[in-house]
């Protein structure tokens, strides 16, 4: 019997890429060839070549940017191109389905499988549907949302809440590698900051500020974001990584509170986990505000405190992060009525029933 073939795509961030690296396993385990779609230099490059068994296409792409560049003007260029090029790839590949985490990546490779007349399935993470998904969505059979309040802004006829799809690993962590890894104790909470991918200059900058106070009250793990470890920086329960993959689950064991940018997919982990947040959204400025609007949602279900970037300063930091402790514990309680596996099940399950 010929066996089943399911192509991914998804990328940019790391935030388009772990969704994909939850459930490209599960397919795995039930022997479902798998094959993956992402740009030539992209982080989804360097996460899904960690992973067995997957082929990997490069493909050109556009970059959807919000912003005047005269680089806009080659992007459509580059959309047609990687169209062409998804459109060969599925052509000989033959998948049954395509699963689409979104990022300037997957539109090509969407648009290319209504081509080809393979259903493809698109989730979006973030409360409003992102730029790639919103130009994706009417070549989509199906769009799945992590947020409820997302629906509303999605095709009725195609729209589902499912909720948000955590990698079962993050579950497995050893507290003793954890501690071991960071050179801490058991007698003091850990704090854990992360930046996003790239990292955030300004939470970087302010904590650093602030380490002589936080000291007193936590460990810290900063993952501080590619090119931005400050070695001047040495103290005793304070570690410093640029980016960590295989090592992140047993940093989560130890973590007892956790500061953070409010990408969806990385606050839906948190949930999953039960660590009360502090998050700190990027600003309009910076983005769309979709993380602005994330924080908000999960402030209003008392999952997190939120503490806007502009009003970011060694001071407040300190303010909010008390407030947060103080608050743990009912935080905790809500998040113990969130059940993520439900969510994954029922994504794997609609994920097959499109390739009918």
């Amino acid at each position: 019997m010929k066996k089943k073939r399911i192509l991914f795509t998804g990328g940019g961030t790391a935030g388009h890429v772990t969704v994909n690296l939850a459930l490209i396993p599960e397919f795995q385990r039930e022997g479902w060839e798998v094959d993956y779609i992402g740009s030539r230099d992209g982080i989804e490059k360097d996460l899904i070549g960690q992973l067995d068994n997957v082929n990997y296409y490069a493909i050109s792409t556009g970059k959807l940017r919000r912003y005047m560049s005269i680089e806009n003007l080659k992007d459509p260029f580059k959309v047609v191109k990687g169209t062409l090029q998804s459109w060969k790839i599925i052509g000989k590949r033959k998948p049954a389905v395509v699963f689409s985490k979104g990022g300037f990546v997957s539109v090509p490779v969407v648009l290319a499988s209504k081509l080809r007349g393979v259903s493809a399935v698109i989730h979006e993470s973030d409360f409003t549907p992102g730029l790639a998904n919103k130009l994706a969505i009417p070549f989509a059979k199906k769009i799945l949302a992590t947020f409820p309040e997302t629906v509303k802004y999605l095709p009725e006829e195609k729209a589902e809440y499912v909720g948000a799809v955590v990698r079962e690993e993050l579950f497995l962590g050893d507290k003793n590698k954890g501690l071991a890894l960071c050179g801490f104790n058991r007698e003091k909470p850990v704090l854990l900051i992360m930046g996003g991918s790239g990292g955030a200059h300004k939470i970087n900058e302010t904590v650093r500020g602030s380490l002589a106070t936080l000291l007193d009250k936590f460990q810290i793990v900063h993952i501080c974001g590619t090119g931005k470890v400050d070695e001047s920086v040495q103290k005793e329960g304070y570690v410093q990584f640029e980016y960590v993959n295989e090592e992140l689950k047993d940093i989560f064991s130890i973590t007892d509170f956790v500061l953070s940018r409010a990408g969806s997919n990385a606050i839906f982990e948190f949930l999953a986990l039960h660590i009360p947040m502090l998050l700190i959204p990027l600003s309009k400025e910076a983005s769309r505000g979709d993380q602005i609007i994330n924080a908000k949602s999960f402030q209003e279900k008392t999952y997190a405190r939120v503490l806007e970037e502009e009003n970011l300063t060694e001071e407040t930091l300190n303010k909010e992060l008390d407030k947060l402790v103080q608050q743990a514990p009912i935080i905790m309680d809500q998040m113990k009525k969130y059940q993520s596996e439900k969510s994954r099940d029922r994504v794997i399950e609609i994920i097959k029933e499109s390739t009918k």
